[in-house]
């Protein structure tokens, strides 16, 4: 998979990026990933890529041009046309379901806006989806971008050693995960479930199911609501 970031701070973007799982990932040619600066395709001598709004208010918009360039460069380069994200608060809520349908893309340019947000016109022109992480606004699309590809890639071929990595984690089957617990077996007077020790793999399967439905009713009822209904 190759992934293309447009935004105003690539530096930001590539300091997650080089780092953790992802960074190696990365760096062994899991997938691809390159950031461009905006400001590298504006006209403006002075590299600005934002102005007032029409019709009043208060901030910046940033102009279509300068993203179209960035956006078209990224096409020319590669000969096809990416499947092209807009992060933004009004755009659907990013799900593991989602992420798990776009890790099977070749390519996705992710558009990180700023300000008060990007010209209609260059969305309306390029943009194939609008992707939110939440029902809240942060001041610029980067750390959306960042977490849009933390998750997606994570599903990648080689990055994870094994798919039951991410596939019996929150969400892959609609459940959330069941606890999970390390050494020592007793800690501040807190024992590990004795079944977790028995190595009794059935039971040990058993016990995790029954802890995701308790875990999940308790916490994000819509969800157990959702698995019971689909069972």
């Amino acid at each position: 998979m190759r992934i293309d970031v447009a935004t105003l701070f690539p530096e930001m973007c590539e300091a997650v990026l080089s780092e953790s799982i992802i960074g190696r990932a990365r760096k062994n040619g899991c997938f691809a990933v390159q950031c461009w600066n905006i400001r590298d395709y504006t006209l403006d001598k002075h590299r600005r890529v934002d102005d007032v709004p029409y019709g009043g208010g208060r901030g910046m918009v940033m102009q279509p041009d300068p993203i179209y360039r960035c956006y078209a460069a990224v096409c020319e380069q590669t000969a096809s046309k990416p499947h092209c994200i807009y992060m933004s608060p009004k755009g659907s809520v990013l799900t593991q379901k989602h992420a798990l349908d776009l890790a099977q893309l070749p390519h996705i340019f992710i558009l990180c806006g700023h300000y008060e947000g990007v010209d209609q016109r260059v969305l309306d022109e390029i943009v194939d989806e609008e992707i939110s992480i939440g029902d809240y606004v942060l001041t610029g699309g980067e750390l959306p971008a960042m977490v849009l590809i933390d998750t997606v890639a994570r599903m990648l071929p080689g990055v994870l050693p094994e798919a039951c990595c991410f596939e019996e984690e929150s969400h892959f089957h609609g459940l959330l995960e069941y606890p999970q617990y390390s050494r020592p077996a007793v800690w501040h007077d807190r024992e590990v479930p004795p079944v977790l020790l028995s190595g009794h793999h059935q039971n040990i399967a058993d016990w995790r199911y029954a802890q995701s439905l308790a875990v999940t009713e308790a916490n994000r009822s819509d969800l157990y609501h959702d698995y019971l209904k689909k069972k």
